[in-house]
């Protein structure tokens, strides 16, 4: 019986002992629990959101394009999706002409003014394309027509053949560097808009394109010469 007795007594201790354990246990396990949880909530905090847009009135924003590092105005920027650092797929920019300035905003209820004065450039990956000079030699005098057309002193123009992929299109080059300047143009025709050249320089994974009005072709140097200050505004030479 004393035993009995013993062991009835000694049963309440025991299982106030467990209750204190599990009890012990669970506190643990929430002190565990609100660790974890401030420190999801930290590195979420901390978590780099998407870039914001930049202001059109910031000087400039860095953006990569197949891996090369452009510094261009926000306000040059064509597409307001585009204005943010870092990666992009492409980045489309205006600028006016000669000057090479962003163009100013127009006022709401204020017709847009003429963009006769504008050069349009396009940031996209070259995606394996050859250099325009080598493109020149190699695919582009192979659709041409043998004579060349009458053309500003120092410029060579030769209208490519019908019934070739770029048929209706000329082509224009610095005679004796065509790495300097080379452009391909619509051929003016009355039944279409203003005729304009694509402009291409090759700079690593990136190629810029300018487009500008055909016309410009009787001051070629000096669209050879804006062309050149371009590429240099919007990639800088390296430091070093």
């Amino acid at each position: 019986m004393a035993e009995q007795a013993s062991g009835e007594h000694g049963r309440p201790a025991r299982r106030r002992h467990s209750r204190r354990a599990v009890l012990a246990f669970l506190g643990f396990l929430a002190l565990g629990a609100l660790a974890v949880t401030a420190g999801l909530w930290s590195l979420w905090s901390r978590w780099p959101a998407t870039p914001a847009l930049a202001a059109p009135e910031a000087p400039h924003v860095p953006v990569v394009v197949a891996g090369e590092t452009f510094t261009v105005a926000p306000a040059a920027i064509r597409m307001a999706m585009q204005r943010r650092p870092g990666p992009q797929e492409r980045v489309d920019l205006v600028y006016v002409w000669p000057d090479l300035t962003p163009p100013r905003p127009v006022e709401p209820g204020v017709s847009a003014p003429p963009t006769t004065d504008r050069v349009y450039v396009t940031l996209v990956p070259a995606a394996g394309a050859l250099d325009p000079a080598e493109r020149l030699r190699v695919i582009w005098l192979r659709y041409t027509r043998e004579t060349l057309s009458p053309a500003p002193e120092g410029l060579a123009l030769v209208e490519f053949r019908d019934g070739t992929p770029y048929q209706g299109e000329d082509l224009a080059w610095e005679e004796n560097a065509p790495e300097r300047f080379l452009a391909r143009c619509e051929r003016p025709a009355p039944s279409r808009p203003p005729a304009t050249c694509l402009a291409e320089r090759l700079l690593g994974g990136a190629v810029v394109t300018m487009r500008f009005p055909r016309d410009w072709l009787n001051d070629w140097r000096s669209v050879a010469a804006g062309f050149a200050r371009l590429v240099a505004m919007v990639r800088p030479p390296k430091a070093g």
